[in-house]
């Protein structure tokens, strides 16, 4: 999803404990580009939503739900791409050495719902997922 898109964008705030660390890792890593900030907060554009990374003293705890084999770590949050963006980007966290919680892979395979799914965290322990649904019908299907 591009700025210049109609649909409505989110805005996600989340706790880390590291401003610097997430600079570098929004930033550079993800190659967010950034926007307004102060000495405890930063805003970041997130293809196109608005994600705030909060300075605080704790970051919430983890927990994780079986989802096709795996430890799906909760809360996490992400965002959904092409599936050539969700590659292109697999390979961006693979050469920074981004340990991932999920390695990229096919989730639910030749079903509806079919999708490329992986999930990392952030300095902070946040859990992000990134999505790729090759039919886009497939997002909110049954």
């Amino acid at each position: 999803m591009s700025d210049n898109d109609s649909r409505p964008r989110f805005h996600l705030a989340v706790g880390v404990d590291d401003l610097a660390a997430a600079a570098h890792f929004y930033g550079e890593v993800l190659g967010c580009s950034p926007g307004r900030s102060s000495e405890i907060w930063m805003d970041w554009n997130l293809y196109g939503h608005q994600v705030v990374t909060h300075l605080v003293d704790r970051v919430q705890a983890r927990a994780h739900n079986s989802v096709d084999d795996h430890d799906v770590p909760v809360p996490h949050f992400g965002v959904l791409l092409s599936v050539v963006e969700f590659h292109e980007l697999a390979n961006r966290l693979k050469e920074s050495n981004i340990d991932f919680v999920i390695e990229p892979y096919l989730r639910f395979a030749g079903e509806v719902g079919e999708q490329w799914t992986m999930f990392f965290l952030d300095p902070a322990g946040n859990a992000i997922e990134v999505k790729a649904f090759a039919d886009d019908s497939y997002v909110f299907a049954h």
